[in-house]
């Protein structure tokens, strides 16, 4: 089994990554469980630039083959914020009450079928030689009027997949993993990594 570094200090991402990597060979480890310092200031412009930064200082850090992903929730009625600042809508140090508090705030007089909202995933996994591959997971759905749910983390208590009449906060891990953003953009990197099962072995430089 491939050890695959997770260039995250968020314990509940690799809590809730973890088992979508089931069957794909690899041994998820958080990278500050070998680089307790390790840190970095998310500067992209877009999801991809920012776990492309994340899974290149990984692989720097350890010199292990490293993976990142990078959330955004983009609403409608906000032409598309919070967006790629979606963990720090609130300030450099905001909280996901901070975050949840203040997009509630802002769409409070919005009516429920104007507050249309997706998550999207960016995934990026980067070895040691240069080589990357990047995924992507998109979910659909709208924002409650007030946060229901102790489960996941982030925005999940206040988004509500369509056709669900649950939010992500209430839905069982279980099932959330089967349908979203991060869990459709982790699967796809599953897939190919059980179809390319080498492919993280693989140490000469990119052609």
């Amino acid at each position: 089994m491939t050890r695959l570094v997770l260039a995250t200090a968020n314990p509940d991402k690799v809590r809730e990554i973890e088992p979508l990597l089931t069957g794909a060979g690899v041994e998820l480890v958080g990278v500050t469980d070998m680089v307790p310092e390790w840190e970095v200031v998310e500067t992209g412009r877009t999801l991809e630039d920012n776990a492309r930064l994340k899974a290149r200082a990984a692989v720097v850090a350890t010199g292990e083959a490293a993976v990142a992903d990078d959330t955004g929730l983009f609403v409608t009625e906000l032409d598309g914020a919070p967006g790629v600042r979606s963990s720090r809508f609130a300030g450099e140090t905001a909280t996901y009450r901070g975050n949840v508090e203040l997009l509630l705030d802002r769409l409070r007089k919005v009516p429920q079928k104007r507050r249309k909202a997706k998550f999207r995933t960016a995934v990026v996994v980067a070895k040691p030689n240069g080589t990357e591959r990047t995924f992507e997971g998109v979910l659909l759905g709208y924002i409650t009027d007030s946060p229901r749910g102790d489960g996941g983390f982030g925005y999940d208590p206040v988004f509500e997949p369509c056709g669900q009449d649950l939010t992500l906060a209430e839905l069982p891990l279980s099932v959330k993993n089967t349908m979203s953003h991060r869990a459709r953009a982790f699967i796809a990197l599953a897939e190919f990594l059980m179809a390319n099962p080498d492919w993280l072995e693989v140490t000469d430089p990119p052609v």
